[in-house]
């Protein structure tokens, strides 16, 4: 380290009373504004030590995956931190090339495996534009649904791994039983809990079951009161506040030339949303906000998540009225070179079992050509790319993750930051390494 680097360290002042002793805020407090003092001088001078890399990850509970953080240190004060991916490297994009476009629909719930549903109807999506296809009301409002119990589903994820990484243990066992009622209503419509796969290109692989809708809505009657008793515990709690307001801030400019999407973007004030500017399955037709922070830091992030699952129910409540109205409408488009017929047909009509044949052995053919389409996915804007040569099956599929471009901003979030909040600022981002390393 030269010896003439001058290195800047920042401490929070203690706040006094009227006998000038530190005061220590009860719950129920707000600790945003703080006084600060500053302290210069030669880091090797002052301390006679050089700086330290340290590993964090790949193996480590914090890092949220196989994720590895050289974090360079100079004290406890980052200098540098370096994210390595690539330890889950699966070749996703790859292996879809070789497989017809309904047989890609497994590999996405293998990305963001926190929100498969979500990454079913991206793909379905992106085919549907790459062919010209319009799709049912019905299959809109399902797939809306899918979205949007994947968005609860996958703050929720987020939103009890944070609170254990910040020392909050009970927070983590309410989100994960709203998660697992979740799963339930998830598994009665898919038959899966994680690898749902319900989408196909044209349509659905099922419709939900009878009563399907009504245990829906007793689902989204009773998450908001978990949703407020988190709130109790975290939102006016001086140590939650204290761990993550001012900590990992970054402005809308800087989100903006970092490319963040979804609640890492919305953070830090920047009011954009794919579902509203972008529509796509008649979100225009919804009723709900956007939630939007100001400060960009970890506190922001976190009002924002919890805001967008009480939209999602909102949501939710309102695609349960247009299910219950389309009760028996079709679900799939009625073109037999796309979809399946059913069963009962393939096996009692000679037309409909050539069709059976001839998708099974040689699968959907889009035209040449190529479409990209996005979608808001829990974790930002999920795009999916696809390239056409009039085969069943593309020449490139590329995958634009959000956790990726996310992840990107991590040396800057930490730049300055102490070792601890390395691990909040970290959770913050909310990443999933199956769609970085892809």
């Amino acid at each position: 380290m030269s010896g003439s680097r001058q290195v800047e360290f920042t401490v929070g002042t203690p706040a006094l009373d009227e006998q000038g002793q530190p005061f220590v805020a009860p719950l129920g407090v707000e600790l945003r504004d703080t006084g600060e003092f500053e302290m210069t001088g030669h880091f090797d001078e002052m301390f006679g030590g050089e700086p330290m890399l340290i590993n964090i990850g790949p193996q480590h509970p914090a890092t949220h995956g196989v994720l590895r953080l050289v974090v360079e240190l100079e004290g406890e004060t980052v200098r540098r931190c370096i994210p390595h991916i690539g330890y889950l490297h699966s070749g996703f994009e790859k292996l879809g090339e070789y497989r017809q476009y309904n047989q890609i629909i497994p590999l996405t719930d293998r990305t963001d495996y926190l929100a498969p549903m979500a990454n079913n109807v991206c793909l379905a999506l992106a085919v549907e534009k790459l062919m010209g296809l319009e799709i049912t009301e019905r299959c809109q409002v399902l797939r809306v649904v899918a979205c949007e119990m994947s968005r609860i589903i996958s703050h929720l994820v987020w939103l009890g791994t944070t609170g254990i990484d910040l020392g909050a243990y009970t927070p983590f066992l309410w989100a994960f039983q709203e998660r697992e009622r979740a799963y339930n209503l998830q598994e009665a419509w898919t038959g899966a809990r994680l690898t749902t796969s319900v989408t196909r290109v044209g349509g659905m692989m099922a419709d939900v079951p009878e009563g399907w809708e009504d245990a829906l809505g007793r689902y989204c009657s009773a998450f908001p009161s978990t949703l407020d008793e988190v709130d109790s515990m975290f939102t006016r709690n001086s140590i939650w506040c204290g761990r993550t307001q001012g900590v990992g801030a970054m402005s809308a400019g800087e989100a903006i030339n970092w490319s963040l999407s979804g609640p890492m973007l919305r953070a830090s004030g920047v009011d954009y949303d794919v579902r509203k500017d972008r529509p796509y399955l008649d979100y225009d037709t919804y009723d709900f906000d956007v939630p939007v922070g100001e400060h960009g830091d970890i506190y922001d992030r976190y009002l924002v998540r919890m805001e967008e699952m009480r939209q999602s129910v909102r949501i939710l409540n309102q695609a349960i009225v247009r299910l219950k109205r389309l009760r028996g409408a079709p679900i799939n488009v009625s073109d037999p070179r796309v979809i399946l017929p059913p069963k009962s047909r393939a096996m009692s009509d000679m037309e409909a079992m050539i069709f059976h044949f001839k998708q099974v052995m040689e699968g959907v053919k889009p035209p040449a050509g190529e479409a990209y389409l996005g979608i808001e996915n829990p974790k930002g804007e999920l795009g999916y790319y696809f390239v056409s040569d009039g085969t069943a099956k593309p020449v490139r599929w590329r995958i634009r993750p959000p956790s990726f471009l996310n992840l990107a901003a991590l040396p800057r979030l930490c730049e300055g930051a102490l070792l601890s909040d390395v691990i909040a600022i970290n959770a913050s981002v909310d990443i999933v390494m199956g769609e970085i390393d892809r």
